[in-house]
C-alpha cells in the first residue's frame, strides 16, 4: 500500500529538535527495544501509517511540552497532529519562551484556552463552555502535555498564560487509555483532552476520529508489547472503519 507523503507536522519537528539537542540516545522505559517506524513511532511489523487520518477543521491545538515527551513513544500529542492540520508544538522551559509561541497567541486570528482544572484556578479565569466567536476567530486550545505534577508546574510558572481564560472539562467518562496509567481515573491523556475540546468545540468528526486513532494506535502498541499480532477485527478496528465509511 503506497502512504500519501507529508511533510513532518509539528511534534514530529520538535522530537527532531529535541533529539538534536540530546546528549545521548532516549531509551522509553519498557516496551520493545530497537527499531521503529519514524512515522508512527510503532515497531514496523504493528506500523498504522497507512491509518493515518487528517480531518479538516478549523479548530487548533497548541502543545506545550515537557522536555522528553516528544521523545516517549507513547506520547498522545503526535496522534493531535496527525489529526489537527493546525496543530503547533513547543517545548516549554521555565527561565524562556520561544518567541514563535509568543506570536501565536498574540494572533488576532486565535483565541486560546488554557485547558486546566478549574479547582486549581482563581474562578473568575475559569470557563466550561465556548462563546461565540467573532467572524475569522477560531478557538485555539492550549494542552499542557506532561505528566500531572509537570503539568502543574507549567501552569503556575508560565506568565504568559496567566491572561488567558481557562478552560475546565467536566468529563463524565473514565479515561480509556493504557499506556502511562494515572493515578486518577479523572485524569486524561493529551489525546483525549483534545478529543472533548473537538466535542466542545462542536467538531463532532474530528473529536470522534481522534479517540478512534488513540484506540487503534494503543492496541497495536499493546499488542507489539507483548509480541502478539494486531486484531484487525477487533473493536479498535471497527470503530475506526465505521468512522472512515461515515
Amino acid at each position: 500500500m503506497t502512504i500519501p507523503h507529508r511533510l513532518p507536522h509539528a511534534v514530529s519537528r520538535l522530537r527532531t529538535e529535541r533529539l538534536a539537542r540530546s546528549a545521548k540516545p532516549f531509551m522509553a522505559r519498557g516496551g520493545i527495544k530497537g527499531e521503529r517506524c519514524p512515522g508512527c513511532r510503532l515497531v514496523p511489523s504493528h506500523c498504522i501509517c497507512a491509518l493515518r487520518p487528517q480531518v479538516p477543521t478549523p479548530v487548533g491545538m497548541c502543545l506545550l511540552m515537557a522536555d522528553i515527551e516528544p521523545l516517549k513513544p507513547s506520547n498522545t500529542g503526535w496522534l493531535i497532529a496527525d489529526v489537527v492540520p493546525d496543530t503547533f508544538a513547543f517545548g516549554w522551559a521555565r527561565t524562556e519562551v520561544d518567541p514563535a509561541l509568543l506570536a501565536l497567541l498574540a494572533d488576532p486570528q486565535w483565541q486560546p484556552y488554557v485547558v486546566f482544572p478549574g479547582e486549581f484556578v482563581a474562578p473568575e479565569r475559569v470557563v466550561q463552555a465556548l462563546q461565540p466567536l467573532p467572524s475569522g476567530q477560531r478557538p485555539l486550545f492550549i494542552l499542557l502535555d506532561a505528566t500531572w505534577p509537570e503539568a502543574r508546574k507549567m501552569f503556575r510558572k508560565s506568565p504568559y498564560l496567566n491572561r488567558l481564560p481557562v478552560l475546565s472539562l467536566a468529563p463524565e467518562q473514565v479515561s480509556r487509555y493504557q499506556l502511562r496509567r494515572s493515578k486518577r481515573d479523572d485524569h486524561f491523556c493529551t489525546s483525549e483532552v483534545a478529543s472533548l475540546c473537538l466535542e466542545l468545540a462542536s467538531e463532532v468528526h474530528a473529536a470522534d476520529t481522534l479517540q478512534a486513532y488513540l484506540d487503534v494506535y494503543t492496541h497495536h502498541y499493546l499488542q507489539a508489547k507483548h509480541q502478539l499480532p494486531p486484531n484487525l477485527q477487533g473493536p479498535a478496528h471497527t470503530r475506526w472503519q465505521s468512522l472512515k465509511r461515515s
